[in-house]
């Protein structure tokens, strides 16, 4: 008879896989659980789907893909056979009932218990239905040296399902939940009171794992926790760290109790936001393989806090920053961009546009003739920039950074094939004043894991000068679109809130000012569906949170 643990120490891999390297992410997990027998612990707790990472998509269709999945889980199993820690590990399983979202639990060499997620997201980010089947059933606790511990997966502890409740019924001393909880604003506050609804349902303490890492647009973030059965925080991981930490916990008359665990301090929003923003852009780029990036730098607050993010994200020597100065280009503009680069500390150079753009115009001369000089003949200067930043993209193998923020993609001030060319856009879901925002953060802090330089690093010129496109004399933003605090508050009630005009009206706001920035945001859906991948920040980023068709004859009329 297996003797029962009145001490179980449980190690949480808070850990940065990548999707489809399955043998590197099985790599990591064999790393994590030694690290964690080092430690002392009896058991490992993994993330949702770590060996295939989260999410694999439709790679999950591909048989091949399944087979080494569970080939790995194998392997792994065989691992505790030499009597270290058990494990806990995600993995998708095709079995008769459907190929699963799925963990294995292994102890002893050997996979004593499977168990399968039963309530598939399909909204925001998740499209699990698509190439999952849920659970047939919630399948009881697994008994793990004595103790019977249950495994709900991620959505079932967030959705109506019971999972919780049951595998309490069913016997479950404590609950090991592993997620794929991608970040937003304040998701962590979200995810407390998810678990704390839980822990009430149910009376057993939950210890919530999360993923960390940039995938595509997503961000896990980690910050895993665990609250008690007496609802309060038993520990807190740290956010945007990877991390192997065991936490302590106590057999009592009233259940199991952590007794020792971390507590990090949890970022405030600027700085969660920044440090988003950055893992995604360095996990894009690592991860796919590029050794450095490339970028225009303008003068202006976008380009200059993208810059800050590369360096911070990948280091000084891994940035080119391209200054494409044309005739309506400012001295001013020169030299922040300069002081900028500078302050970085990364490579400048200077491009000039004058000769490319009088080509293309003396080139269309004939077909221009008798039209107004105006938009087309801006938009050339754009995409004049594009194609040489392209140009060294090609030739040296930098991906290109691009630039715009949500404010500007919202109403389509962007210019496809020229400012919006690039591989991914890391201020893609921060609006023009959250850009602001984060500029004046990051000119006082300096983030964890950040390679770049302390103290101002984007000049201060450019944070309070008026933005501008610079492509015709003495233009501003606000000489097309209202002033940003006010364009910024009008989109977040339409695209993060889906407000009708009435009741955005109702706050302050000018009827036709609403009315034309709603119809600019349904006319720029074509070029939001040509833009490069960036980080999600918010509740609803453009691609995989809101989907809105081109073709949209639709306006709220009151």
């Amino acid at each position: 008879m297996t003797k029962k643990l009145d001490i179980l120490r449980i190690a949480i891999a808070q850990l940065n896989p990548t999707v489809g390297d399955v043998a590197g992410n099985l790599a990591k997990a064999r790393e994590a659980r030694a690290d964690a027998a080092r430690q002392g612990a009896d058991l490992v707790l993994f993330t949702e789907l770590f060996l295939a990472g989260y999410p694999p998509e439709d790679l999950v269709l591909k048989p091949a893909f399944l087979k080494a999945c569970e080939r790995a889980a194998q392997d792994f199993a065989a691992d505790t056979a030499d009597g270290g820690p058990g494990v806990i590990i995600g993995t998708p399983l095709k079995r008769k009932s459907g190929t699963h979202n799925s963990i294995v639990f292994a102890d002893g060499g050997k996979i004593i218990a499977e168990r399968y997620k039963l309530d598939l997201p399909n909204y925001g980010e998740f499209d699990e239905k698509r190439v999952f089947q849920a659970g047939p059933e919630i399948q009881g606790p697994v008994n793990f040296r004595g103790v019977r511990i249950g495994i709900p997966i991620c959505e079932d502890i967030w959705g109506d399902v019971a999972v919780c409740e049951t595998l309490a019924e069913s016997g479950a001393e404590i609950l090991l939940v592993p997620n794929g909880s991608p970040y937003y604003r304040a998701k962590i506050d979200v995810r407390h009171q998810v678990v704390i609804k839980q822990v009430i349902e149910c009376g057993l303490p939950i210890i919530y794992a999360n993923q960390l890492g940039g995938q595509d647009e997503l961000i896990f973030d980690g910050a895993s926790f665990a609250i008690g059965a007496d609802k309060t925080l038993a520990f807190q991981m740290s956010q945007f760290e990877d991390a192997v930490d065991v936490t302590t916990w106590k057999r009592t008359d009233d259940g199991w109790v952590c007794s020792e665990g971390p507590m990090s301090k949890i970022p405030d929003k600027e700085e969660a936001d920044y440090r988003a923003c950055m893992l995604g852009l360095r996990d894009y780029v690592n991860k796919n393989g590029f050794k450095n990036v490339v970028l225009g730098l303008s003068g202006g607050i976008d380009s200059a806090i993208c810059a800050a993010l590369a360096v911070d994200a990948l280091g000084e020597e891994r940035l080119r920053a391209v200054m494409m100065p044309y005739r309506y280009t400012s001295k001013d503009s020169l030299k922040d961009a300069e002081d900028c680069a500078r302050a970085l500390g990364c490579r400048y150079d200077i491009v000039p546009i004058f000769e490319p753009v009088e080509g293309f115009l003396h080139a269309l001369t004939q077909l221009f003739e008798g039209t107004k000089e105006g938009i087309t003949e801006e938009n050339l200067q754009s995409r004049a920039r594009g194609t040489i930043l392209m140009a060294i993209s090609n030739k040296f193998g930098s991906m290109v950074v691009t630039t715009g923020n949500k404010s500007e993609m919202s109403v389509g001030y962007a210019t496809l094939y020229g400012d919006m060319n690039g591989g991914f856009n890391p201020i893609k879901d921060l609006y023009k004043m959250q850009v602001y925002a984060l500029s004046r953060w990051r000119n006082s802090h300096v983030p964890p894991g950040a390679l770049g330089p302390s103290g101002e690093v984007i000049p201060k010129s450019i944070i309070d000068k008026a933005p501008s496109a610079e492509l015709r004399e003495n233009q501003t933003d606000q000489d097309s679109l209202p002033p940003y605090p006010v364009l910024d508050d009008i989109l977040e009630c339409l695209v993060e809130n889906e407000m009708g005009v009435d009741d955005i009206v109702s706050r302050g706001h000018d009827r036709a000012t609403v009315a034309r920035i709603e119809h600019l945001l349904y006319i720029a859906e074509y070029k939001r569906r040509q833009a490069a991948p960036g980080v999600k920040i918010t509740r609803k980023n453009f691609g995989r949170d809101r989907r809105y068709p081109i073709t949209n004859r639709f306006r709220d009329r009151g």
